[in-house]
C-alpha cells in the first residue's frame, strides 16, 4: 500500500478535484428584493439511527420515536405560526414507520426529500447498494409525499466515491451534505461541470455535535441551548449582512425537547422580525439557483 507522502502530484490532484466546488450561485437579490435566504431543515431521522447500527432494544428506539411521537408535531406547529416552510430530509424506512407524518409535511407546504434508506452509512456501500437504496429511498417518498424529491441529503453528510454518479444516474437537481462554501455553489466532477446545486451544510449550523448524548460514550451535550440562539443568531446576521444565505440543519429527535424548542422559536422569531427575509425549502434555492446557471450558459 502506497502511503499518503508518497504519492505523485497526479494522485493526490485527482483525489481532491474528485468532487469539487465550482460556481458560486447567488443572485443579486433573492426573491422580493429579499437581501437573505433562510433555508431551514430537519433530518427527520427518528428510530433510523439505532436501526443502521443493528440497535434494536427499546431504550434506543424510544428516543427516536420521541422525535415522531412528541417533537415533528410541535415543530410544524411552530413553523405554522410563523408561516414558515421548511425541507425535511426522511430516510425511508422512517416515512414507512410514520407515514402520517411525511403527509402532515406535504400538507403543510414543507419540502420532502432524500436521506437514504435507513440512514445507512453510504461509504462502507458498493456503488450497486447504494444506488438501490437511494433509488428506492425515492419511490417510497414519492409515494407517500406525492411528489419525487428533487433533492438530497446523504445520512451522516457521508459521501462515497460513487455518491456524485448516483446523484446525477437518478435525476436529483441538488444535494445538502458537503461544506466548500456558505453560499450554493455548483458541484464538479473531475473538473466537470454537473449543473447540480449544493446547498451547503456545516456542522456549526446543526443541533446534534451540540445537543447529543451517548450514556456510554464521552458523547455530552456540554453546550447550553441558549449558547446556540447566540451562535446561529450571529450566523444568520453575518448572513443577512453579506446577502448570502443562512442553512441550518436540525433533528427533530434532539431539538424537539421543550428547552430547546425555546431556543428555535426565539431563533425564528428573531430572524421574522426582519422585513428583508426570504423565506424557502432547499428545493426553492437549488431552482434559483439553476436558474442562474441556465442564464450563464445561454448564447
Amino acid at each position: 500500500m502506497t502511503e499518503p507522502w508518497q504519492w505523485d502530484e497526479p494522485t493526490w490532484r485527482g483525489h481532491v478535484h474528485r468532487v469539487r466546488a465550482g460556481q458560486r450561485l447567488v443572485p443579486a437579490s433573492w426573491p422580493g428584493g429579499a437581501r437573505v435566504a433562510v433555508a431551514l431543515s430537519f433530518d427527520s431521522d427518528h428510530e433510523t439511527i439505532p436501526l443502521r447500527d443493528a440497535e434494536t432494544r427499546p431504550g434506543k428506539l424510544a428516543q427516536g420515536e420521541y422525535g415522531a411521537r412528541v417533537a415533528a408535531p410541535k415543530i410544524l406547529a411552530l413553523l405554522a405560526e410563523y408561516g414558515v416552510r421548511a425541507s425535511f430530509f426522511m430516510p425511508a424506512v422512517s416515512a414507512l414507520l410514520h407515514p402520517d407524518e411525511v403527509e402532515s409535511y406535504a400538507a403543510g407546504g414543507h419540502e420532502v426529500a432524500v436521506h437514504g434508506w435507513i440512514h445507512e452509512r453510504n461509504m462502507l456501500l458498493e456503488r450497486a447498494d447504494e444506488l438501490d437504496l437511494t433509488g428506492r429511498a425515492l419511490d417510497v417518498l414519492e409515494k407517500l409525499s406525492g411528489t419525487r424529491p428533487v433533492g438530497i441529503r446523504t445520512p451522516s453528510w457521508d459521501f462515497s466515491d460513487n455518491t456524485l454518479a448516483i446523484i446525477e444516474q437518478l435525476g436529483l437537481r441538488y444535494d445538502s451534505s458537503l461544506m466548500a462554501d456558505d453560499e450554493p455553489y455548483e458541484l464538479l466532477a473531475d473538473g466537470r461541470r454537473t449543473g447540480i446545486v449544493e446547498i451547503p451544510v456545516e456542522w456549526i449550523r446543526d443541533d446534534a455535535p451540540y445537543l447529543m448524548m451517548e450514556r456510554y460514550g464521552a458523547l455530552r451535550p456540554y453546550t447550553p441551548p441558549r449558547a446556540l440562539l447566540e451562535i446561529w443568531r450571529d450566523e444568520f446576521d453575518a448572513a443577512r449582512a453579506e446577502g448570502g444565505l443562512f442553512q441550518l440543519t436540525l433533528h427533530p429527535h434532539v431539538i424537539g425537547h421543550r428547552s430547546r424548542l425555546v431556543v428555535l422559536r426565539e431563533l425564528i422569531a428573531h430572524i421574522a422580525g426582519h422585513t428583508d427575509v426570504w423565506f424557502a425549502t432547499h428545493a426553492e434555492i437549488a431552482a434559483l439557483a439553476a436558474d442562474l446557471l441556465d442564464q450563464e450558459n445561454r448564447p
